[in-house]
Formats: C-alpha cells, structure tokens, sequence
C-alpha cells in the first residue's frame, strides 16, 4: 500500500471523530468560539509535535519566503472559514447530512487544480467526481 494513501485514510477517520466530537462539543456553545477554541488547542498540539520532531528551525524557511508565507496564511484563513462554517452547520444539522455536503469539497478542489493547474483527469475520474457529488447530494437531501 503507499504510503500516501495510509495517511490519507487516518486523515479521513481522524476527520470522522472531528465531526463526531465537535457536535457533541457544540451542545449549548457559541460556534464561533468553540472553533476558536479548537484552533488554539490544534496550534499548541501542533507546535509541540514540530518540537518533538526537532523541525522547529525550518519555519525560518517558511516566514523567509514572502510567497510561501502569504499562501499558508491564506490557507489558514480559509480553513478557519471552512470551519467556522462546519461548525454553524453540525450545529443546526444531523452529521449524516453536514459531513457529505462539506466532503463536497473534494469535487471542488479537482475542479480548481483543473483550472488554476492545469491538472488533467481521465473520463474515470471525471465519472468519480460526479458519483461523489451525486452521493453526497444525496446523503444531505434524503
């Protein structure tokens, strides 16, 4: 099995128990400071796992390139929105319907390797993409 596809599967079910904790977290919280909260204990765990792996020096590396800084940071700021909205949303919805519309996400970020890219997909994965669009609208309507 390749290695990518390891931790891309711990990602998903460590995912899985994000929207399984956070909604039984939610009960009775402000969304907005829960998500809040979240970060901050993702950035302490976070910053700890860089230390242990003794990787703290190569953020030299990151705030040095202007470029490299201003994506990350953009990044973090749409996951922030991406969670300040999954959390609104887990609040006021069932996870069996939240958690397939935000796993959209998925087909919206082919669709934006495409264009920005120029990535190419085959007629399968194309077919793929539909299906998990298809599915996920599904699980979220019915």
């Amino acid at each position: 099995m390749k290695l990518w596809l390891i931790y891309a599967l711990l990602s998903a079910i460590c995912a899985a128990f994000v929207s399984i904790f956070g909604k039984v977290g939610l009960t009775g919280a402000n969304t907005t400071v829960a998500t809040a909260i979240r970060a901050v204990i993702m950035a302490i765990f976070l910053i700890g796992v860089v230390l242990v792996q003794g990787n703290f020096s190569s953020t030299e590396e990151i705030f040095g390139d202007k470029k490299s800084f201003l994506f990350l940071a953009l990044s973090g700021i749409a996951g922030a929105c991406s969670w300040l909205f999954y959390f609104l949303a887990l609040k006021h919805g069932k996870i069996s319907q939240v958690a397939p519309v935000d796993k959209l996400s998925v087909v919206f970020a082919v669709v934006l390797a495409v264009l920005i890219f120029g990535e190419k997909i085959s007629a399968i994965q194309l077919l793929a993409i539909i299906l998990i669009a298809t599915g996920g609208l599904l699980l979220a309507i019915f």
